[in-house]
């Protein structure tokens, strides 16, 4: 057998992007057409590595492979979160990858763990190191149904003291760059020998002896190979990927792993089509039979590490300066601002450990009538991160604290756990990693710092916002008009801070919009309606409601009265206060009822003043999707009588667009801008019928291509790719439907005639696995006569060469 290993690891992780008080991803348009970054890179990234296309030598597709199958990987606590709730057909393939994997690979799974969230180990203190490291093993025992054998470090930053932790909590290896060993050595030899600036043979284990008496494996990731997939265009070419990493081996008859790691995202999202690369190396090498693929655990137990490594301290594979690029201007930086600097890195970090030592203080102290092991209990409460059911959280609160705690006592510990789990997060090593901190990854880090801080005032009664505003203003802009970053604090993270008002404000606003049952969830709070009286008379509308909240995470709860009155387009206006009494709102309620009847707003204003105070809200006190929604509804109800106007100007001036085109003459903005603005819209309404005419989209499609009107097909592809897959998806629920099988088919046909080129992803992984499960099937059936069968197999074979498919 052969003695040459490769192990490809791809480290999956995108930052934690929810908003803090809703635990939800709000809207980024910059994520366009998809709602957000997550999506945005699951399309392009993640759901494609679980199908990934292997191409003929006509550029047909021959396989579908899940990439995670094959390789070794670990996908972020965080982001296997959010795919659960968000994307759960990539997060089961996922899952299932690592259930093959273990079948392919001597029982040992491909997934390895991570430090939970993606903070620079070596800069925590241990107790936020263990708690990391649990974090991490639970998470992914809650999801694999196994211990971790391995688990990745955050930019692979390490120490002893992060190992020491590793290797306590029974993490057997982890991966580190070749640019992190010190010196090494056979097991046995007395003398060491250097290994610094990556002179380290990476084709080999490591263990490490750590001062503890305990051990842990080591594997160097190869660095120039690693870095041509990651920057040198190596993905280009998924065969000479292949030999590339062939032609790492030495030439020697020594066993070998030839071991790459670099981000996940390289395949796919940093690197269009990088998953189809990968796809076509890890099948070469897979059927190569001078070449074993393999993965770490599978490698360390059939050949345990034979040589000992020591580590160069506080180091990691982002920053030539080891640590620095987390709290220091090193001169590490992604490039593109040569005139910026990052002396922001220093403060920053210690106004997060400012904070955290605080609310180390007020977290003992609280905790102490309540428990003798706080920081056990912390980190216990994974288990309630992982599973917010009240039931779960019952018994998480019983089995730490007993059975006699009031509700009050309940919230309490709930806030104070929830302020813990925040001053985690605020340290998540993107907060650093980029060139200014007013951007969105730093920014992102002070939304954490500031839900703690409201979190330690809420339970205290004292505050700490006021000393954290002061830390802001000492921390340095790159960017004139924010100066520092107290700037972007005011501009960003102030006005998104909600208290259980401002929830109750949002439902407020949006019953208006949107019609909600007695009880329902609104993100993380539940809501349930105990008096509502609703008025409308032509654009203007009123509600006079109470409404009582509870937060799913804290338990806290909030019985308010609102008024809001809706005077079309976004211009509304609402007041929201605890509730007082039955008669206090039914005094209310009568008096703006007969204002509004009567056409009386200015007294519905004064009441709204008089009875609320200074608890008025706007629009602006929307959520952020909830605002889109609503300015999507506005817009299309102005755009109504705007749509007849532009219909008709490209009506009356088809004729003359021609005529320019025939003369070759340009035509003049003022004439062409409205046009294309009609045609767009036109084709976009068309396309979001629920019973769209594809026939009436071809006719249309022609007319605009014929007077060369610019279509807008980064929205169109969007949409007419998400109606092939509905169609696709009733084929597969009646997978031997003629009708439906020829329905698509002439879609497929009328989109040829057409400029638009939708992807066809999931409409291939479809028609692959009806192939896979029905065309034998239907082809026997067919040669013993069956005349539906043969139409069958025949439209069939068309609809695998539509969406670019080996047919047989």
């Amino acid at each position: 057998m052969s003695k040459k290993y490769i192990c490809v690891h791809g480290h999956f992780y995108q930052p934690p992007r929810e908003n803090p008080w809703l635990n939800k991803v709000e809207m980024q348009e910059s994520a366009y057409p998809y709602h957000d970054w997550n999506h945005r890179i699951n399309a392009e990234c993640y759901v494609r590595n679980s199908a990934s296309r292997i191409l003929d030598e006509e550029g047909r597709i021959q396989e579908i492979m899940n990439n995670y199958a094959w390789m070794s990987f670990n996908i972020g606590p965080t982001l296997l979160a959010w795919m659960q709730n968000e994307t759960p057909e990539t997060y089961e393939a996922i899952l299932e990858a690592d259930k093959q994997s273990i079948e392919s690979f001597s029982g040992h799974g491909a997934a390895l763990a991570q430090a939970y969230n993606h903070l620079i180990m070596p800069l925590a203190n241990e107790r936020d190191q263990e708690t990391q490291v649990i974090w991490g093993i639970e998470d992914f025992k809650s999801r694999y149904g196994r211990f971790p054998e391995g688990m990745w470090l955050g930019e692979t930053a390490v120490n002893t003291s992060v190992l020491e932790m590793l290797a306590k909590h029974g993490i057997k290896f982890t991966i580190l760059s070749p640019y992190q060993a010190k010196q090494v050595r056979k097991i046995g030899d007395k003398e060491w020998k250097d290994a610094t600036n990556a002179k380290v043979n990476t084709r080999r284990a490591y263990t490490c002896k750590l001062p503890s008496g305990n051990e842990i494996s080591l594997f160097f990731y190869d660095g120039p190979a690693s870095q041509a997939v990651a920057f040198e265009g190596l993905l280009n070419n998924g065969e000479a990927f292949a030999d590339r990493l062939r032609g790492q081996f030495s030439n020697t008859e020594d066993r070998e792993l030839v071991n790459i790691a670099t981000d996940g995202e390289s395949y796919g999202h940093h690197h269009k089509l990088g998953e189809m690369a990968l796809s076509y190396c890890l099948n070469a090498l897979e059927q190569d039979e001078d070449i074993n693929l393999t993965i770490y655990g599978e490698f360390l137990e059939k050949f345990p590490p034979q040589y000992e490594a020591q580590i160069i301290e506080n180091t990691s594979w982002s920053c030539y300066h080891g640590v620095e690029r987390w709290r220091s201007n090193c001169g590490c930086n992604t490039g593109g601002n040569d005139d910026w600097d990052q002396k922001w890195r220093k403060p920053l970090r210690e106004a997060f450990d400012e904070v955290r030592e605080k609310l180390i203080v007020l977290y003992e102290n609280q905790m102490q009538q309540y428990t003798r092991d706080p920081w056990g209990v912390r980190n216990k409460y994974i288990q309630v991160i992982l599973n917010r059911d009240n039931e779960n959280v019952s018994t998480f609160l019983k089995e730490n604290f007993g059975n006699e705690l009031s509700e009050e006592d309940e919230v309490k510990l709930l806030k104070l756990l929830e302020m813990q789990y925040h001053a985690m997060l605020m340290y998540t090593s993107c907060g650093w990693f980029f060139d200014e901190v007013t951007g969105i990854e730093s920014m992102q880090d002070i939304f954490y710092a500031t839900r703690a801080i409201q979190l330690a005032e809420e339970i205290s009664g004292e505050s700490y916002e006021p000393d954290f505003v002061e830390s802001l203003k000492k921390i340095p802009s790159n960017i004139p008009e924010y100066g520092s970053a107290h700037k972007a604090y005011e501009l960003f993270v102030k006005p998104t801070e909600l208290d259980m008002i401002r929830i109750g404000a949002h439902y407020a606003i949006s019953s208006l919009f949107e019609e909600f049952p007695e009880e329902v969830t609104l993100y993380n709070f539940s809501a349930t309606t105990k008096a509502s009286h609703y008025y409308e008379a032509g654009k203007q509308k009123l509600i006079i409601a109470r409404t009582e909240f509870r937060s799913d995470i804290t338990w806290e709860k909030v019985d308010i009265s609102y008024a809001v009155l809706y005077m079309g387009d976004h211009h509304l206006f609402g007041g929201v206060r605890q509730y007082i009494s039955a008669e206090a709102l039914e005094e209310l309620h009568n008096k703006m009822a007969e204002f509004f009847e009567r056409g009386n707003i200015y007294e519905i204003f004064n009441l709204m003043d008089e009875h609320f105070g200074n608890h008025n809200y706007s629009f602006w006190h929307l959520f952020r999707d909830e605002q889109h929604n609503i300015m999507r509804q506005v817009m299309e109800s102005n755009l109504r009588g705007a749509e007849g106007a532009m219909q008709q100007l490209y009506d009356n001036t088809y004729p003359l667009l021609k005529t320019f085109q025939e003369i070759n003459m340009r035509v003049p903005a003022r004439l062409k801008l409205p046009v294309e603005m009609a045609v767009n819209n036109r084709l976009v309404k068309e396309l979001n019928k629920k019973d769209c005419n594809f026939k009436k989209l071809e006719l249309q499609l022609k007319s605009a291509v014929s007077i060369e009107v610019e279509l807008d097909l980064v929205t169109l592809n969007y949409l007419v790719d998400r109606r092939l897959t509905e169609k696709m998806k009733e084929l597969q629920n009646n997978p031997k439907d003629l009708k439906r099988l020829e329905d698509v088919n002439v879609l497929l046909s009328l989109l040829e005639k057409t400029p638009l080129n939708p992807e066809k992803w999931e409409a291939q992984n479809i028609t692959f696995g009806l192939k896979a499960e029905y065309y034998r099937e239907m082809q026997e059936k067919s040669e013993e006569g069956d005349q539906n069968a043969t139409q069958w197999v025949d439209s069939f074979q068309m609809l695998e060469e539509s969406v670019n498919l080996v047919i047989e």
